[in-house]
């Protein structure tokens, strides 16, 4: 009896012994299922064990996840070159307008032909076209619509905005230049005045880039710029046949802020123009030719206010123009032009290298007028070189006289192969000339005392600008 009480103690205590065993197996699983479960610090965010992503901070802007380049050829673009791929432009244009920092694709190997057409804005920040392909204009000048004639590819109220690329605008002009395509739309359209459309106008935009494109044979104008702000044009080549009227490389109209820099511009006109309404602006490193120079003008046309200021041309290379810095207003006119500078200027085979002209007229008569805008502190430093007709050409109003004319460092020879040369002219310009000046009539050119016209015709025409 003893004995099976014993036996029964022993296996009791057993029993006890092995629950307590497998309590503390099953405790010590959990323990070790919980410790596998948290991510080891050693191996957060290994390639090996890739950890679940992190949930967007509340604060940040989710921006959509849609691609960023919006290739015209994925809207319907055929880039045959005879398509019309104006709606695939616009469309492209529109769907681009909306991404931050997108880009709108004219792709390479491919032409589109895009008919008149308004890109415009605001856009989010930081759009680009980028032109890697061609853009053809029409080429027939009858097929464009009456109500288009300005522009071909106008640009309008777009802000943080770059045209960049390796590819060409190319307005097709050649029908443009021909007289009787331009009598045939005037006369089919009689409200429309003499215009022929420019290529690339911005019109009412800022913080605006234009490089590395080739800009060629513009109807007129190539590349404008009117009511805009902050421009930067850098490394782009212009270019139009020497006979192609009108076609000015850049035009700025009421534009502050600018820069162009290293780029080629030939053309049948002026290679940049500076209208009224400009200020700041700093042209340099530019080859220009053919064509008819750098021009600040023509200003004051029909009895107009002209206000211009600020403008620095320098280490500028002009071959084969009508003239090389060049600053021309209308007679009647009024304003003020001031504080232009013109410095480091080579010139070869150039008709007019300096030219300061208040009798501006391209017309065959033009009626004379007392009135004329103001033109106070220009400045020719170091202009070398060779010219064709005359050395220099300061025609001045006799009512309103040019003052502070700085004349330094001009060294201007005859061309070789031409023998009929002018004597250097300076009419009612007042200034200092500083030596070396070649040729030596340079010195005796403008007149030293001009006092009075200081205090009297700049003060009447800064009002009103």
């Amino acid at each position: 009896m003893k004995r099976n009480k014993s036996i029964s103690l022993l296996f009791f205590i057993f029993v006890i012994m092995a629950a307590f065993t497998m309590l503390a197996i099953i405790v010590d699983a959990r323990k070790q299922h919980s410790k596998k479960s948290k991510p080891s610090k050693h191996l957060k965010g290994s390639a090996n064990i890739p950890g679940p992503a992190p949930a967007p901070l509340p604060h940040r802007v989710s921006y959509p996840t849609q691609s960023s380049f919006f290739n015209i050829l994925s809207f319907g673009a055929k880039g045959d070159g005879v398509s019309d791929d104006s709606k695939a432009l616009l469309s492209a244009w529109k769907a681009a307008c909306e991404v931050p920092g997108a880009t709108v694709e004219i792709p390479a190997e491919f032409k589109f032909l895009v008919k008149p057409i308004t890109l415009q804005g605001p856009c989010v920040p930081h759009l680009v076209l980028q032109i890697d392909g061609t853009l053809l204009a029409p080429p027939e000048a009858g097929s464009w619509p009456k109500s288009s004639l300005f522009q071909w590819l106008n640009f309008k109220w777009v802000h943080d905005f770059t045209i960049q690329g390796t590819g060409t605008v190319n307005g097709q002009g050649f029908d443009w230049w021909s007289p009787s395509s331009v009598y045939f739309i005037q006369k089919k359209s009689k409200h429309i005045p003499d215009m022929r459309p420019t290529a690339l106008r911005f019109y009412a935009s800022y913080n605006v880039t234009v490089r590395d494109i080739e800009i060629v044979n513009s109807p007129q104008c190539h590349l404008k710029f009117d009511n805009s702000k902050r421009i930067k044009v850098n490394n782009i080549t212009i270019s139009s046949p020497e006979n192609s009227p009108n076609t000015d490389g850049i035009h700025l109209q009421n534009t502050q802020d600018v820069e162009i820099q290293h780029s080629s511009i030939g053309s049948g006109d002026d290679c940049i123009s500076i209208q009224t309404g400009c200020s700041n602006i700093h042209v340099h490193h530019i080859n220009c030719g053919p064509g008819h120079g750098i021009s600040v003008g023509g200003l004051g046309k029909d009895k107009s206010v002209a206000c211009v200021s600020n403008i620095i041309v320098e280490k500028v290379s002009l071959q084969n123009t009508l003239a090389g810095a060049r600053i021309k207003t209308w007679q009647g006119g009024i304003g003020l032009v001031k504080n232009i500078s013109f410095s480091n200027i080579q010139v070869s085979n150039v008709k007019y290298p300096i030219i300061i002209d208040q009798f501006y007229c391209d017309k065959h008569i033009c009626k004379n007028q007392t009135e004329a805008v103001a033109i106070s502190g220009v400045r020719y430093d170091q202009i070398i070189g060779s010219y064709t007709v005359q050395p220099i050409y300061l025609a001045c109003s006799s009512n309103v006289p040019c003052i502070d004319v700085d004349l330094i460092n001009i060294q201007l020879k005859p061309s070789q192969g031409y023998t009929s040369f002018k004597q250097a002219l300076c009419w009612n310009s007042y200034g200092k000339s500083q030596a070396p000046l070649v040729p030596s009539s340079i010195d005796y050119c403008l007149r030293r005392d001009g006092g009075f016209f200081k205090r009297t015709s700049r003060s009447s025409h800064e009002h009103v600008c």
